[in-house]
């Protein structure tokens, strides 16, 4: 068991930056994958970003693609999010497992941090 927490997110002028970081502890971190995904409002959690457990992989959303960045470091992963839309407001969500796009492939979760996008 994994566990992971989320931190950074906020309240954000449309256009702003915003870095989101996601602590992992409890088994070893660098065999798996570890993604972000958000989850609207009203809309059903969509995949962000993933990479690999080795750090040299990644897959990026094509609705953030070019603005969203992952990246990891020892027991911590960031998505650092640069210009920030209204519509990219979300909970954000931390996931440990294997490498993939569908959020079934993920077997721990973190609780969540909220991001809010004015415009």
């Amino acid at each position: 068991q994994v566990q992971l927490v989320e931190s950074g997110g906020g309240l954000v002028q449309a256009g702003g930056s915003l870095r989101l970081s996601c602590a992992a502890s409890g088994r070893y971190f660098s065999n798996y994958a570890m993604a972000w995904f958000r989850q609207a409002p009203g809309k059903e959690r969509e995949f962000v970003a993933v990479i690999s457990g080795s750090g040299r992989v990644t897959t990026t959303a094509g609705s953030v693609k070019g603005r969203f960045t992952i990246s990891r470091d020892k027991n911590t992963v960031y998505l650092q999010m640069n210009s920030l839309k209204p519509e990219d407001t979300a909970v954000y969500y931390c996931a440990s497992g294997n490498y993939g796009t569908d959020e079934g492939v993920y077997g721990d979760w973190g609780q969540g941090t909220q991001v809010t996008v004015s415009s």
